[in-house]
């Protein structure tokens, strides 16, 4: 009998739709990904960090060779000026590539929440020349036809990545890079994210031992991430008020990771309890094949 997803009584839990039968990956000490390419796609700074970042950390360890590409450039979300949002933005992605393990980070740079203003045969050509170029094999991003999604940034680049992962294969489509030297290069399986309520799964991915990457680059996101800062300003609260909590004794950045042990984590077990996985994160997966 397959488990079935328990009924959150916290609304900030949401409750995706399990397409049975459910798949489990589990961390494996083997390298069976040994000489393929992991490429994240993400449209803001804190994307990746709730979303796959366990399972990049997870896919880095057994193999894969991983890049960021992140397709807006974050001006609206931040403090101070767009600017400075901007730059912000950027060097906190940095440190979560780092903590995850990307080999790069690759800023398209379109507006924020006006992603839907630029080309998108533009914006497809770029990502066709990335997959040819860096011969990815895998991909992880947005899911194109996910259901309850407001942001346009998130849509639109679902979609094209979407578009571009199957044109990318093709001979004939993009010639000028054919004619510099590029080879049609097929991606060969994508983990679609579940983030709204309701968006499908089909693989639930055990990132018990990575949540210590996770934790980091969800700590990372400060600009706008909701944990990214967190631990260091409930502990001065709670200094204001003559209180304590002993788990934030550390430095700054040991208590806002620690905050987000205690607090932040609570959806991922969520989601891995009817599977018997401590954490967990779900994923709609299309394997080599697949359509």
């Amino acid at each position: 009998m397959e488990p079935t997803m328990p009924t959150p009584t916290d609304p900030r839990v949401p409750s995706y739709t399990p397409i049975d039968p459910v798949q489990i990956e589990k961390h494996t000490t083997a390298a069976p990904h040994t000489g393929k390419v992991l490429a994240a796609v993400q449209a803001h700074a804190g994307d990746i960090p709730f979303f796959c970042a366990g399972l990049c950390a997870k896919l880095i360890d057994e193999g894969y060779t991983a890049y960021l590409i992140q397709t807006t450039n974050d001006e609206k979300c931040g403090p101070g000026t767009m600017g400075e949002a901007i730059a912000q933005n950027e060097r906190e992605i940095e440190v979560l590539a780092r903590e995850i393990g990307f080999k790069q980070v690759i800023h398209l740079g379109y507006r924020n929440h006006f992603l839907d203003e630029a080309s998108p045969i533009e914006l497809r050509a770029r990502l066709v020349y990335l997959i040819r170029a860096l011969k990815i094999d895998t991909i992880t991003t947005f899911n194109p036809w996910g259901h309850w999604e407001e942001n346009p940034d998130h849509t639109i680049t679902g979609q094209a990545v979407e578009a571009a992962r199957w044109m990318a294969g093709m001979g004939k489509d993009y010639p000028e890079q054919l004619a510099c030297g590029m080879q049609p290069h097929s991606v060969k399986d994508l983990y679609y994210w579940a983030m709204r309520p309701e968006q499908p799964y089909n693989t639930v991915v055990d990132i018990s031992d990575y949540l210590d990457q996770k934790i980091a680059s969800m700590s990372a996101n400060k600009a706008q991430g909701p944990a990214g800062g967190a631990g260091r300003r409930l502990k001065a609260r709670l200094a204001a008020e003559g209180k304590r909590l002993p788990a934030l004794d550390g430095d700054d950045e040991e208590n806002d990771r620690q905050y987000i042990r205690l607090f932040g984590l609570q959806e991922y077990q969520h989601i891995g309890a009817p599977y018997d996985v401590s954490y967990a994160e779900p994923f709609y997966y299309i394997p080599p094949g697949g359509t």
